[in-house]
């Protein structure tokens, strides 16, 4: 299963400083995963069109499956 969530890059300019860059994480995305508010993570490049989100550690994550019969 595949899912694609689009967004664009946020500026934030603020006087007198350099502009900062930012990327939000989808919500949908974030409980798939079991990411939190606070957790701390980490960008690898593997090249110009491609970065991975490493977390150093997986909460595990309670996954109810619902048969339908």
């Amino acid at each position: 299963m595949q899912a694609k969530y689009p967004l664009k890059i946020q500026a934030i300019r603020s006087k007198n400083q350099q502009a900062r860059l930012y990327v939000y994480f989808p919500l949908p995305l974030a409980a798939a995963i079991g990411l939190k508010a606070g957790e701390e993570v980490q960008w690898e490049l593997l090249d110009r069109g491609e970065l991975h989100l490493v977390r150093e550690q997986v909460s595990s994550i309670l996954v109810l499956r619902i048969i339908n019969k």
